[in-house]
Order: structure tokens, then sequence, then C-alpha cells
């Protein structure tokens, strides 16, 4: 039985609702946010679910059997517009955006990113039931409900999420990240592992972020990936078109990897990881999708703390409460980055490896 929503929602009697998620990026806040897909399944078995994304993000979706539609925000035309002052022709596809997705008649919109781009997209549906996760910006002007869970209350993995599931009368225990592989990207992934020569059991290394204080460093990934080949895994490094020339360079201190960054599109990329053996990633989309798919996963922290419990006991967080940490995009270390520099390759690979064999590992608490 599902907990009595605790907002008061007006939804159609009779029939299914329409339901129509607004999290328009990034990859890794997509990932997180998709325990809603299973939340709200639970909750309405029948609804008519939909997902408006930004283009790079949809492949995340795209392939997933429980959502019965992902739309698209068309954010980088309505900013190149802008920035041409295009008005007339940025009216027009604001106007397009609006059409179509009042033509879906939702009757229940989440905006699960609290923004005001994210905000304003629910707003152009016209539902009747509009509700912001932590709306700010303005946007909680356009709302009709806020749930704003208190901010550190709850450690798991995509907590607010899961708070906004429970809020419209879906059980905790309902929420669960939820990546779907597609069967041709697989096929893809599957041959671009095999023209890089991987063969048996990998680890897949994910290194790349969007800020320098949440990498790891260049010489201990290579450290890490020579220390898996020792141990019979395959490393095998994975990034996107813009990690080319770091990958790269890691490649060139550690032989025994096989690159596959720029290579794979993004639904191949998860394609990819679902057949790894053991992930290894800082604070980046990939490391969050190696939880989503259950593989085992070590998850280096710093700067940052998404979370520190992943809800599995697949996946281990590394993280040192230095008392700088997490700093988020205000770094006061000059540039040393002391929060990773605590995590010793030794340190990173015995917990992988324990992992991987599948031996008890225990939390990793924060040092005080």
């Amino acid at each position: 039985m599902n907990p009595r929503p605790v907002l008061p929602l007006k939804l159609p009697a009779g029939r299914p609702p329409r339901i129509l998620i607004v999290r328009l990026s990034a990859i890794g806040d997509v990932v997180m946010a998709s325990g809603l897909i299973r939340s709200l399944r639970a909750r309405w078995p029948d609804a008519t679910i939909h997902w408006l994304v930004e283009p790079p993000a949809a492949p995340l979706l795209a392939h997933n059997p429980r959502l019965d539609g992902v739309k698209t925000m068309p954010r980088a035309v309505l900013q190149q517009l802008w920035r041409e002052r295009r008005l007339g022709a940025l009216a027009g596809e604001v106007l397009a955006l609006r059409r179509r997705l009042r033509a879906e008649r939702y009757d229940l919109v989440l905006d699960a990113q609290g923004l005001l781009k994210s905000g304003f997209c629910a707003w152009l549906t016209g539902a009747p039931q509009r509700v912001g996760l932590r709306s700010h910006e303005g946007s909680q002007h356009l709302m009709h409900h806020r749930v704003s869970p208190p901010a550190g209350a709850d450690r798991r993995i995509g907590s607010e999420y899961r708070a906004l599931g429970v809020a419209l009368g879906a059980a905790e225990s309902d929420f669960r990240l939820d990546l779907a592989v597609g069967a041709a990207p697989r096929e893809r992934a599957r041959a671009a592992l095999a023209e890089a020569g991987v063969a048996g059991r990998w680890v897949a290394l994910c290194p790349f972020t969007t800020r320098p204080q949440k990498h790891w460093f260049e010489d201990r990934w290579a450290e890490l990936a020579q220390a898996f080949a020792a141990r019979g895994l395959q490393p095998v490094i994975v990034g996107g078109p813009g990690d080319v020339e770091a990958a790269a360079r890691i490649a060139a201190l550690a032989p025994a990897a096989a690159n596959l960054a720029g290579r794979l599109k993004l639904d191949e990329t998860v394609a990819a990881l679902a057949e790894a053996a053991l992930l290894v990633g800082v604070d980046t989309g990939l490391t969050h999708m190696g939880t989503a798919l259950d593989v085992p996963t070590v998850a280096l922290f710093g700067s940052t703390r998404p979370y520190l419990d992943a809800a599995t006991p697949r996946t281990v967080v590394l993280y040192d409460a230095l008392p700088c940490s997490p700093c988020r995009r205000r770094p006061s270390c000059a540039g040393r980055f002391d929060c990773m520099r605590s995590l010793e390759v030794q340190r990173v690979f015995d917990t992988a490896t324990r992992l991987a064999d599948g031996t008890p590992t225990l939390p990793i608490l924060p040092v005080s």
C-alpha cells in the first residue's frame, strides 16, 4: 500500500493520469533523478509518463520501457537565437514548444530541477497541477506545490528525488535509479570493446568531470590501471568527446589500458558500462551510471559529495571530510586539491578489488 501523499493533489477521477517529469540536465543529475520513473510507475501503474530533457541527455531515457515518451527542450537553439537577437524566431520556437507540450494535456507536471528554465517549461504545459522540487530563481511562483526536503538530512543517492516521490504518495522503497540498455547500443558497445582488444573481465575507469577540483590525478589513474592489469582486470578508460586529450595522456602512462574515450555515444556508453566487472570514477555521470546499472562501483569524492550512501552495497564512496570539504565551486587549497590527494592509489585499489571479488566491504565513513 502506498503511503498517504503529502501533497493535496487533484488528479482526474476515472482515468489514469498523464504525467511529465521535467529534468533538463545534466547527465549525472538525470541519472540520479531516474528513480522517479519507478516511483511514479509504482504509484500510478497505468499512467502515461513522459520526460522533458535537453537533447544531450535524452539518450539516457530513450530505451526505458517504463517511460511512455521522451520530449526534448531545444536549449541550444533557443540560446543561439537569443545571442543573435532573432527575437521573432525565438518567440516562434517557444510557442512551438508550448504547443507540443499542451497537446499532451498533462494532469501533473513535476519540475525536478527547480530552476527558472525548468519551471518555465513546466508552466508552458498549462498543467493544472505543477509540483516543483526546491524551486527557486522565481520558478516557485510558477508551481502549485513546492517540495523542499532539508538539505543533508538524507545521505542516500538521489535523496531529493526520493523525497519528491514520497510527497506524491510513492513508497521510499519504490525509488531506484533506472537506466535501460537498448539492443542496438549494446551491439555497438560490444563491437567497440572488441575493436579495442578488450576481452574477459574489465574495469571501467571514469576520470573525467566538469571541474578540476573534482578530478583525481592522471598519474594515479595510470598507476591504478596498471595495478588492475596485474590483477587480471583489463582497464578501460571511458569518457566523452571532450575527454579525448586527457584520456590519451593517461593511456600513454598506462600501456595496459584500452582507451574508449570519445568513441561511444551516450547510450552506447551506458551499454558498455553495464558489462563492466567494476567501475572506478569521480563525481561524474558515468560513476552514477555504474550504481544505476548495479555494477560494482567505487566513487571518489572530495570537493563535492552528492551522496555518501549509494543505497546499495555494490557501490562504495571514498570521501574524507577534510575541514575544507566539500568546497564545491570555491576551493581554498591553492590548487593542491587535498581532498582528492588524500585518496591514495593503494586504498582505491584495495577497496575496488574487494568489491569486485564480492568480499564484504564496510561502509566508508568520512574522516572527521
